[in-house]
């Protein structure tokens, strides 16, 4: 199995070149000159094309043409946020709305009380259980769609507290899913799985390129529903947002088999994008509307410097970035097979631009398994322990939960971490996989891989439920143990 090379786990950032004040054709400014800027994570998947495997051999041949050394986006290096996540400890203890008592220590129910002793009297399995964390992927081990799957309820029931501790297991959400704002994708979770999730625990394959808003001005952001991504890279920082209905509404020849209609045109802002230069292209999730999304990004990758109306004499010099937030080619829905996903919209996009162009299209993907994303995942992991155990530490012993064995389960593995790979999802099969095995084993649902990964660590008769009755006194003598009064 490969593994990051160990320079790429290092956490210091690549050494910065001297910051310019404009982009030039082959550099962009670095953001940051101290600490508070994006760390620059070396990317570890190629940043060529991957369409010549699914092209016909009669295809155009690429160019031999030296391709730029760029810092920007060419594979070189992915930006993630440098800052901590800013902590919501007090609507995290208080998320009932209780009032809090200045001075005075806050009002604890009955079983909070009681798991405290009992935590007191094991002390050990408490330390166990704190270093120890879950990171799990949603769609296709947690729920499909919007439907859940059972044993993810309970799953979580287990993780929150509802065990022989009545401890809090630190656990994170990492998915290649995207198109919403992470507060009100975490909401939506926590009604279908009937546990709160925080957006302090949840990361989308997006979240990290919020680090790109210092790197460019004005983007275009594709996919998702409606403008829902423009409010998610709103919400990031970025200045300058384009969706392509803005772009549509300037020129609707641009798309000449779109239906524009009254609603999309009223709710786009169109302006002379002729006199714009767009200085990256981001696909923050699925396209909706693959040949309105895939014409305007190929004008744009063939444009001079990102302007609309101009062809570039040479593709890949003036060629402006294109980002992708992940690379999976399918993924889980509640349709019975898993339905294509962004990449292989992405794939098709290359195919084009190889087509048209005669070189290979370079572009960065983000997400499972690429190696920013789970540094940015230790840091969201460390931020959490702070938040439930007042603890801002990484937990020695992380277990990946996935479905999908090309990203889930090889992420994981190359990160060190333990990986457990359940058959709800994109995998089906009989065994491990082949290619990619979990290093933990494959299991039926979510809820058998965390009790094997939870007594692995905590021991064979740990209890998945928490005893209300129990004396905690008595806690450490089980042969004696006995309901309070």
């Amino acid at each position: 199995m490969p593994t990051y090379d160990e320079n790429d786990l290092a956490t210091q950032a690549p050494t910065e070149a001297p910051r310019t004040e404009s982009v030039s054709q082959n550099t962009l400014p670095i953001p940051g000159e101290s600490d508070d800027g994006p760390i620059e994570v070396p990317a570890t998947r190629s940043s060529i094309s991957e369409a010549h495997k699914y092209m016909h051999n009669l295809s155009v041949s690429p160019s031999m043409k030296e391709r730029r050394g760029s810092r920007n986006s060419f594979g070189t290096a992915l930006p993630i946020p440098r800052s901590k996540r800013q902590s919501r400890l007090s609507s995290v203890a208080y998320a009932d709305g209780r009032p809090s008592r200045p001075g005075m220590p806050p009002i604890q129910p009955t079983r909070e009380l009681l798991a405290s002793q009992i935590q007191d009297m094991s002390a050990e399995k408490v330390t166990k259980a704190k270093d120890m964390a879950f990171v799990f992927d949603i769609d296709g081990v947690l729920v499909h769609g919007d439907r859940l799957i059972p044993e993810g309820k309970r799953t979580l029931e287990i993780l929150n507290g509802d065990n022989e501790l009545g401890i809090k297991i630190p656990h994170i959400f990492l998915t290649n899913g995207s198109g919403k704002p992470e507060a009100p994708r975490c909401e939506q979770l926590s009604k279908i799985l009937g546990n709160p999730i925080s957006t302090e625990q949840f990361i989308q394959s997006h979240t990290p390129m919020s680090a790109l808003a210092e790197y460019y001005k004005t983007v275009l952001i594709v996919g998702g529903e409606g403008y829902r991504c423009r409010e998610v890279a709103e919400q990031y920082g970025f200045k300058d947002i384009v969706v392509p209905n803005d772009i549509v509404a300037w020129d609707p020849t641009i798309a000449p088999y779109r239906v524009f209609t009254a609603e999309e045109r009223a709710s786009s802002r169109p302006r002379d994008f002729s006199q714009t230069n767009i200085e990256a292209i981001m696909v923050f999730s699925d396209s909706r509307d693959y040949a309105t999304d895939m014409q305007i990004i190929m004008d744009l990758l063939r444009s001079e410097n990102g302007r609309l109306g101009t062809m570039a004499k040479d593709p890949v010099s003036q060629r402006i970035p294109i980002y992708f937030s992940q690379g999976d080619l399918l993924c889980p829905s509640e349709h019975w097979t898993p339905r294509m996903s962004q990449g292989a919209f992405r794939i098709g996009l290359e195919a084009m631009y190889r087509a048209l162009t005669g070189v290979d299209l370079e572009r960065v993907v983000y997400g499972k398994p690429e190696l920013a994303t789970y540094k940015y995942a230790d840091e969201v992991i460390a931020s959490w322990m702070e938040v439930i155990h007042n603890e801002e530490k990484l937990p020695k012993n992380i277990y990946m939960i996935g479905d999908n064995p090309a990203s889930d389960i090889v992420g994981g593995n190359m990160y060190g971490w333990n990986t457990c790979l359940v058959r709800t999802g994109v995998y089906q099969g009989e065994g491990n996989d082949d290619d990619n095995p979990a290093s933990v084993g494959v299991f039926p649902n979510v809820l058998e891989a965390i009790k094997t990964a939870i007594k692995r660590e905590l021991g064979e008769e740990f209890k998945f439920e928490f005893d209300e009755k129990i004396n905690p006194v008595l806690h450490g003598d089980r042969s004696s143990a006995a309901a309070i009064e």
